[in-house]
């Protein structure tokens, strides 16, 4: 069934546009009304149900609320959503959560007083109650980065398990032998899949779990910098670890560099999520690069598409991950991996 990005695209207009006709709207050129009217006919399109889905949304504004804006994985997820928002007709209004619930309600409370056309949100929350709340308020709603459980909504992720099994099992190739493992949170989705990717790979090449050896600590650089100090304060401190959070990796960096502990001959440090700034420090950082424009722009066509056809079934889009292997890893001088 043809939407009204198709008829969009095969009009060469925006979807605003195609909204403005069907609604009747009189400020439009008489001659894209004639082109989206020619595009509805050829691709069969029918226009009721978005007509009303454009009724109830008073504005062109969509909410994305993320944990922190000083973060560049958001930022550059950000950017995403605003070009691909801006091509279907739509401004965006960015809210910052700091990762408190609390503050989060008071952005979801303005979003729905301001009728806002959608929301895109990553949920500071294990539970995720505002994004419910936006669903039972019939909001369209998307969430990026982490997946609530027991709520069907449209979400766009990365392949985390995937991604850090992968960055695990460069460290196992490369000799390392006590490889520890550096998240988040375990109540975040982000944080255990990338745990249980770490897990997978040690036992994928017959490694025993040492509990001893996994952090679960917050996303902030302070926050691998006293993990990575936890860590060399071990009996047997390891030989490599695994950051699952681009500022948990620069944190422990940090800290080994305090220590005087030589990065990659010591300890070998991979890292989760490629910035440019990892290929420019001292060592460079091996990381698992996330597409993370692509996330922010697949999360907008999702949203668009949803307040497009309200009643199509909640789809989850999945990201690929690859490995970017650098000099913090190459234990023996030799880079392996890509």
């Amino acid at each position: 069934m043809a939407t009204i990005y198709d008829v969009a695209r095969r009009a060469e207009v925006s979807p605003a546009t195609v909204s403005r006709v069907v609604n009747g709207h009189a400020n439009v050129d008489p001659v894209l009304v004639g082109r989206v009217r020619r595009a509805m006919q050829e691709l069969g399109y029918r226009p009721n149900a978005v007509a009303r889905n454009l009724r109830r949304s008073r504005t062109t504004l969509w909410a994305v609320i993320i944990p922190d804006i000083g973060d560049p994985f958001y930022t550059s997820v950000v950017r995403g959503v605003e070009d691909a928002a801006r091509l279907a007709g739509f401004s965006l209004v960015l809210c910052n959560t700091d990762d408190d619930e609390d503050k989060e309600g008071g952005y979801v409370d303005a979003a729905l007083a301001e009728q806002m056309a959608g929301v895109i949100v990553a949920p500071a929350g294990p539970r995720a109650p505002h994004v419910r709340r936006l669903l039972d308020s019939r909001v369209p709603v998307v969430v990026v980065d982490r997946q609530p459980p027991d709520l069907r909504v449209d979400t766009v992720l990365v392949d985390n398990e995937l991604g850090a099994q992968v960055a695990t099992a460069h460290l196992i190739e490369a000799g390392y032998q006590r490889i520890a493992c550096i998240t988040g949170p375990p109540t975040v989705s982000t944080a255990s899949r990338r745990a249980d990717g770490y897990r997978a790979a040690l036992h994928e090449h017959g490694r025993p779990v040492d509990d001893a050896l996994i952090r679960h600590t917050g996303f902030q650089e302070q926050a691998g910098h006293d993990a990575m100090r936890d860590l060399l304060a071990l009996g047997e401190r390891p030989d490599a670890v695994f950051a699952a959070g681009n500022r948990l990796a620069l944190g422990a960096l940090r800290c080994l560099q305090d220590r005087a502990v030589a990065v990659p001959e010591e300890i070998g440090l991979v890292g989760f999520d490629d910035l440019p700034w990892a290929a420019l420090i001292r060592p460079a950082l091996t990381t698992v690069a996330q597409p993370t424009y692509e996330l922010g722009r697949s999360a907008a066509r999702l949203l668009a598409e949803r307040i497009a056809e309200p009643s199509r079934p909640p789809s989850t889009v999945t990201l690929a991950t690859h490995l970017e292997a650098r000099a913090s890893s190459a234990r023996f001088g030799r880079v392996n991996g890509g």
